[in-house]
């Protein structure tokens, strides 16, 4: 735990707070973390969400959590779980998708000069980033209900599958030229990057206004924002669950 504990928290994150749920979070995200470490991550990040909803109990602030906890229906541990999913399943992917996005229109500077040149084409532009990149490559755990046969694999009633999504949003039966990021194009409906149904993202439109107006008001800050190294140099977060940049080294 960092030297800077709950006790010295007020309702306002520190940088220490940060700094651990930035540690806890890529521990629990990570491919490669054993399921001790991810449930020793998860355990901290929850203890120092509950010792924050405590804080916010004790002085509550303008923000959402002092919200549900002013609700009054809600116990301790029901806020701390709706924390966790807001840090993990929220931040965590539109983050993601705000680095990665980044990345590719600075690798592709024809759609960005497309985007600068009619500032109309965001919208569609966020959903195209959404369909061509699928920042949650692993998709949800599924059972199967009875037998099924996919593309000539039998899948036996009660077998567990996890669904790619980025194949699914490259899937030319479904997609016009999908290999291509092309954001003057209309776009696409039906990918599957924020879930679909009644899996579908609970945030996914917070998660597109924050893209729509975190990318224009970027590149309208930094109009000559560029990759500061050779596009192969950026690393890239293929060892965690949620796909990536760990770095975007820029300049401008």
């Amino acid at each position: 735990m960092p030297t800077c504990g709950p006790a010295t928290w007020s309702p306002t994150p520190t940088a220490c707070f940060w700094d651990a749920e930035q540690r806890d979070s890529a521990t629990a995200l990570r491919v490669g973390s054993t399921k001790q470490e991810v449930t020793t991550a998860m355990t901290s990040l929850f203890g120092y969400l509950y010792e924050l909803v405590g804080a916010e109990r004790a002085q509550p602030a303008d923000d959402l959590l002092s919200g549900l906890v002013a609700d009054g229906e809600l116990s301790a541990e029901e806020i701390t779980g709706m924390a966790m999913l807001l840090l993990v399943a929220g931040h965590e992917t539109t983050a993601s998708m705000l680095g990665l996005g980044t990345f590719a229109l600075l690798e592709h500077p024809s759609q960005l000069a497309a985007l600068r040149a009619d500032p109309s084409l965001w919208d569609g532009a966020v959903e195209e980033l959404l369909r061509h990149l699928s920042v949650a490559h692993l998709g949800p755990l599924r059972a199967a209900l009875e037998d099924v046969e996919i593309t000539g694999r039998t899948i036996r009633k009660g077998q567990v599958v996890t669904p790619s999504i980025p194949a699914a949003n490259r899937d030319p039966r479904r997609f016009d030229d999908p290999e291509t990021l092309d954001v003057t194009k209309p776009a696409q409906a039906g990918h599957l990057a924020l879930g679909h149904g009644i899996h579908q993202c609970l945030g996914h439109q917070l998660a597109r206004v924050e893209m729509r107006m975190a990318y224009r008001a970027l590149f309208d800050r930094f109009p000559h924002l560029r990759l500061a190294v050779p596009s192969e140099e950026v690393p890239m977060r293929t060892d965690m669950t949620i796909y990536g940049v760990h770095r975007l080294p820029v300049s401008w």
